[in-house]
């Protein structure tokens, strides 16, 4: 089908569950971005420049969506639990991006588009036509976000990403959990989230650069920028100050899993009735954490225990001391103590007890939004603040394709008879 080749305007984002807060200015508002991503980690980035007030358009596989609407509790027809979290305040079209005419529509999409971010495998991209070298053919300023396993030029780089994997590879399984336990991952796809917020962070940079008009940064007439994130580069950046500890050493650091490796007594304990988090990060808050807090002045009176230098040295002898009379109050009466002497922390909450917390109440760090077909559904709000405010959200995580005639209608201004023919050809779907 040949479409007509137009250069709209862009118009605002027009979501059916958008929120009052909508038309509030935002940073990115302007800016539209084209998340030809799934899963994790592309979407990520994609939210976080949707939070930011950029128009974010998911395109995703007429059939199956997003992979990840299959994954998790499900949520009416086509969203779940592990889908919305990473996909506010887009909106979604559906396209086959094999398809000679799902192609097209892409092409025709990128002169209003200022961001492409994808994650298909390296070198998947070029054989869809969707490359760096294709795209910025038909938009000179084209910021390209591609985010891969491996290094792109390196040996490995058609080997596909996973993030439990690549946390085995890089060294995040070694130095997570206790000293006797096996291996382990982490609870969340933290290699995953990580990338997803770089590559977001490298968004911005090139956005800022684009746009930033000084004689010394003077762009060149092709001011087309590539961005290109590894997740197994991502994963060594994760482990920090315990990364560069074991190429010290020459070997891998000792874990000590809920405590930490160079301040004692910090960490979580047992009170009489429940698990509480101690971080006793001075010597004068350990003085008054022994004399006040667990009534032992002797303790501190040790010189063993006299500076964190030889607790940490003498944790073996120290922490049996420290968890007995920990072991032995109430929570309630060691957390009243701590605070009143202004020693960091905390009560350990289970995840149901922390999302429905006064603290998360108060912040409006959950909220329920319309859903068409469950009714309502929790979101989770963004978390940034700019000049007070929490930043809104603006669009509930979207049901499959549910922008997808309102959006090609608007942008590249496709009548309904072409888009009914492009989805008798499979190339889309079309909402209710």
């Amino acid at each position: 089908m040949l479409l007509p080749n137009l250069d709209a305007p862009a118009g605002s984002p027009a979501g059916a569950a958008a929120t009052p807060d909508a038309a509030r200015a935002l940073p990115l508002q302007g800016v539209r971005v084209l998340d030809l991503s799934r899963v994790f980690a592309g979407p990520l980035c994609g939210q976080v420049l949707a939070d930011l007030g950029a128009e974010v358009i998911k395109v995703e596989h007429p059939g199956r969506g997003d992979d990840t609407r299959d994954w998790g509790m499900r949520i009416g027809k086509t969203e779940t639990t592990y889908y919305n979290s990473m996909n506010r305040n887009k909106r979604s079209i559906t396209l086959d991006l094999q398809s000679p005419e799902g192609l097209r529509i892409v092409q025709q999409l990128l002169p209003q588009v200022d961001v492409v971010i994808h994650n298909f495998k390296t070198g998947g991209a070029e054989k869809l036509g969707l490359g760096f070298q294709q795209l910025k053919a038909l938009k000179p300023d084209l910021i390209y976000c591609a985010i891969a396993g491996y290094d792109s030029s390196g040996p490995e780089a058609s080997r596909p990403g996973y993030d439990l994997v690549i946390q085995g590879e890089a060294g995040l399984m070694a130095l997570n959990g206790a000293a006797d336990m096996p291996p382990l991952k982490f609870g969340v796809a933290v290699v995953d989230m990580m990338t997803g917020m770089y590559a977001a962070q490298a968004v911005l940079a090139a956005l800022f650069r684009r746009d930033r008009a000084t004689p010394d940064l003077s762009a060149p007439a092709d001011k087309a920028q590539l961005i290109e994130l590894a997740l197994y580069d991502c994963g060594l950046m994760v482990t920090g100050y315990y990364g560069l500890d074991a190429l010290l050493m020459g070997r891998d650091p000792q874990r000590y899993g809920n405590a930490h490796p160079s301040i004692v007594p910090y960490g979580m304990f047992e009170a009489a009735d429940g698990p509480l988090i101690i971080a006793v990060g001075t010597n004068h808050q350990f003085e008054k954490f022994c004399r006040h807090v667990v009534q032992r002045p002797d303790i501190v009176e040790d010189p063993r225990y006299a500076t964190n230098v030889e607790r940490a040295k003498n944790r073996l002898s120290l922490l049996p001391l420290v968890t007995e009379v920990i072991r032995s109050l109430p929570r309630a009466l060691l957390l009243e103590r701590l605070n009143a002497h202004g020693i960091p922390c905390g009560q350990v909450a289970g995840l149901h007890e922390a999302l429905t917390s006064e603290r998360t109440r108060r912040g409006g760090l959950v909220q329920e939004l319309p859903h068409p077909v469950a009714g309502r559904t929790h979101v989770f709000a963004p978390p940034y603040r700019l000049n007070g405010e929490r930043l809104p959200i603006r669009n509930a995580p979207p049901t499959l394709g549910e922008g997808t005639r309102e959006l090609l209608s608007r942008l590249l201004a496709l009548s309904d008879a072409q888009l009914e023919a492009l989805r008798a050809q499979g190339v889309l779907t079309l909402p209710d």
